[in-house]
């Protein structure tokens, strides 16, 4: 076992993926099938016209799932922050502008016979444009990512704290002005900021749950009843409230996977959920349509009667579909799909044909 160092906190380096940390990756497939599980369930219940067991989960998810993902997308900024513009923009904006174009075009596609019958033919050519200041669909988080990116670079100049009291200030303020790029910025940029900012004491505290398990379990079942609580009885949403929801959310997010990656990653029990993690970026790009389709499928022939088991059913599809796909393709002439090519970047390095997606 090696140690390296990032974020100023020490951490051990596993032989088989040394560039990975493995509890991240944990951290990141929970986000992404929560994400997935969220968009399934809420699917299926509007198409269903009612609600199911799985509902209970969605919203117990709601006050840590979106924010744990930007918290954890800020961790490594630390290590190439840094850079020069040119190299930092390719990729951390052209990266994400490369998947957004190619993955909205096609979610665009399969949208535009609907959007057609409802806004008229004539108005598609204006609906695509508008895709590119309005984030289509499920796409809004890898459009949202690129700005939190550059503005966290831009401002460097400034005292971190002030940065940080001002996001934390825009996310109680709950700005709602209609645009998605905006309400979303306000309402997430404080998670990714914290993420870059505290990345130290996050890893700390996964450190600190895996060499006492029996304390991370006791506090994630103490956040388990106080979020529960918080949820059901209508407050997780109160200014302040969900600022600190979020934010003790994520920290048991990250608790959880590094007990998760302790007893079950490298070829253990949570080692599906490692791979998921490894590939967010794949599920969260392709899992609409595997959703949708399953979806229609299981509600027009009601094979499955309880909405909860047909949401559960539509999430897995959702989350492991993408992943099969991704395999397939990887190694064929679709691999522009996941893969960026040297074309279409702005920084040249020799030998590097492709980017991959993550």
């Amino acid at each position: 076992m090696k140690i390296r160092t990032i974020a100023g906190h020490p951490m051990p380096q596993t032989q088989h993926q040394a560039s990975r940390v493995d509890w991240v990756d944990m951290a990141k497939g929970f986000c992404i099938v929560f994400v997935v599980m969220m968009h399934s369930t809420l699917g299926v219940q509007e198409a269903a016209g009612q609600t199911g067991f799985m509902d209970y989960v969605v919203a117990f998810a709601r006050p840590f799932r979106m924010p744990d993902f930007f918290l954890i997308s800020g961790l490594f900024l630390a290590r190439v922050i840094d850079r020069d513009w040119r190299t930092y923009l390719d990729r951390k904006v052209v990266h994400f502008a490369y998947f957004y174009v190619i993955w909205f075009s096609i979610q665009f596609i399969f949208k535009a016979p609907g959007m057609a019958a409802e806004h008229g033919a004539g108005a598609l050519p204006g609906l695509y444009l508008l895709g590119f200041i309005e984030p289509f669909g499920t796409l809004w988080f890898i459009y949202l990512l690129p700005i939190f990116f550059v503005v966290t670079k831009a401002t460097r100049a400034l005292p971190p704290v002030l940065i940080w009291l001002v996001a934390a200030a825009l996310e109680i303020a709950t700005v709602e002005t209609g645009w998605t790029v905006i309400d979303e910025f306000c309402e997430r940029f404080v998670f990714f900021y914290t993420g870059y900012l505290f990345a130290r004491y996050a890893f700390a505290l996964a450190s600190g749950a895996q060499r006492v398990p029996l304390l991370g379990l006791a506090g994630l079942l103490a956040w388990g009843l106080v979020n529960g609580f918080l949820v059901f009885a209508g407050y997780a949403q109160l200014p302040v409230v969900s600022l600190l929801l979020g934010l003790v959310g994520a920290g048991a997010v990250i608790t959880l996977s590094a007990l998760m990656a302790k007893v079950g990653a490298n070829g253990g029990v949570f080692s599906w959920l490692e791979y998921a993690g490894r590939n967010s970026i794949v599920i969260y790009l392709a899992f609409f349509l595997p959703m949708a389709v399953t979806r229609a499928v299981l509600l027009k022939t009601g094979l499955i009667e309880d909405i909860g088991v047909v949401s559960l059913i539509v999430t897995a599809v959702g989350v492991v579909t993408p992943l099969i796909f991704h395999a397939l393709v990887r190694s064929t002439a679709l691999r522009f799909l996941f893969v960026r090519p040297e074309r279409f970047k702005i920084e040249r390095r020799p030998n590097a044909a492709l980017a991959p997606a993550e």
